[in-house]
């Protein structure tokens, strides 16, 4: 019966219907905030200020997910049910998406996912009807190995131990083997952890033996990032460096305290150089007196590859839809994305980045050492 909701072919209806399922309350509140803004540019962006494609209203229903997965997989139910959402945009939490992808299948609805990270939604977890924007673990990793790994380099590993944190190590360690660089001991913390004391002692004891370059490398989302923590516990002692990713500009503070360090970012407003991300910086200077941010960009991608998927489909059928975004190519403030149509995914440049300080700025500054494109790294299919 639900099943049948979405297969219904049906040209443009008075109203496009996009629920954006998100996390709106919860640590991850500034990612979810950032999204729905770029979401919203986004849309703006790809309708030329008119949020109308085909000359139809473009409708976003907002529901909140508070980063509970049972919640996420109802609301999502609710918003194709009840709602008749044509497709949904979200969530923030990996943990949420899981919950949230097999919804997407009974309704034969699309599910567009931002930015949640974890390879298994468009891996063991994917079904056809899940789209991803968003980069995963494996594309975070390959990025993040061409930026520390090299021959004689052992590394650490702390992260939250959930979807995104243990996927994207595992990431990490299987992007690594072409590199030299091995990781010897993986540490996992819960999600809200505050006191990082007892996981530092534990990756100290076991990287104190170790010969080669140390680094321990720290995967985290949300509030409480350890980086600062650790840092004061002196790692230095042990000769282990500190690497990361890049985040959001308020987690990059920590980064102040660490220039040089190394890693990859899937976003820095400074870093790339087209023309939709010149239309963001500028705009959101404007409204927010802010740069955008991590997830601001993440979130205008999604609302760009919506219209441009409709355009071009010129249907809210889902077949059509799917036929459409299978391979289709659109421009975002990272550039070129393209979703990939064994999986899904959105392939993307991703940026190798060195911290420096700068003045003005209260945070380290991830300035660019090289793009990696889309075809400077094989993302595995993991589906």
């Amino acid at each position: 019966m639900a099943a049948a909701l979405g297969a219904l072919a049906a040209p443009l209806s008075a109203e496009i219907r996009v629920a954006h399922v998100y996390g709106k309350s919860g640590p991850y509140e500034a990612y979810a905030a950032q999204s729905h803004n770029g979401l919203m540019m986004g849309i703006e962006y790809a309708t030329d200020g008119t949020m109308e494609v085909n000359g139809e209203k473009i409708t976003v229903i907002e529901k909140d997910t508070q980063l509970k997965p049972d919640v996420g997989k109802a609301l999502l139910a609710e918003a194709y049910g009840d709602d008749d959402a044509h497709l949904a945009v979200g969530p923030v939490s990996s943990g949420v998406a899981l919950a949230m992808l097999p919804v997407a299948q009974e309704y034969e609805r699309i599910l567009l996912v931002e930015p949640a990270v974890a390879d298994s939604i468009t891996g063991k977890n994917w079904n056809r009807y899940v789209f991803r924007t968003g980069r995963n673990s494996s594309q975070d990793a390959i990025a993040n190995a061409v930026a520390i790994g090299d021959e004689n380099v052992k590394v650490a590993t702390l992260a939250q131990d959930y979807a995104f944190g243990r996927d994207g190590v595992a990431a990490f360690g299987e992007a690594l083997e072409g590199t030299g660089a091995e990781i010897v001991h993986e540490e996992y913390v819960p999600t809200d952890t505050t006191d990082f004391t007892a996981a530092a002692e534990r990756i100290f004891n076991a990287m104190e033996g170790v010969e080669g370059e140390k680094r321990l490398f720290i995967i985290w989302a949300g509030g409480g990032n350890p980086m600062s923590k650790i840092n004061a516990m002196d790692p230095s002692r042990y000769d282990i460096e500190i690497a990361t990713g890049g985040n959001i500009l308020a987690a990059l503070k920590a980064y102040k305290e660490l220039p040089g360090l190394e890693g990859a970012t899937y976003y820095y407003y400074e870093i790339p150089d087209n023309e939709v991300n010149d239309w963001l910086v500028e705009q959101h200077f404007e409204r927010y007196d802010t740069p955008p941010d991590f997830f601001t960009a993440g979130g205008m991608s999604a609302g760009i590859a919506v219209v441009e998927a409709l355009r071009e489909a010129g249907t809210t059928d889902t077949e059509a839809l799917i036929e459409t975004m299978e391979g289709m190519e659109f421009e975002t403030p990272k550039g070129t994305m393209r979703f990939r149509p064994d999986d899904h995914q959105a392939l993307q440049s991703m940026y190798h980045f060195r911290t420096e300080v700068q003045e003005g700025k209260d945070y380290g500054v991830p300035v660019l050492v090289r793009e990696l494109g889309i075809d400077d790294m094989d993302i595995p299919i993991r589906n």
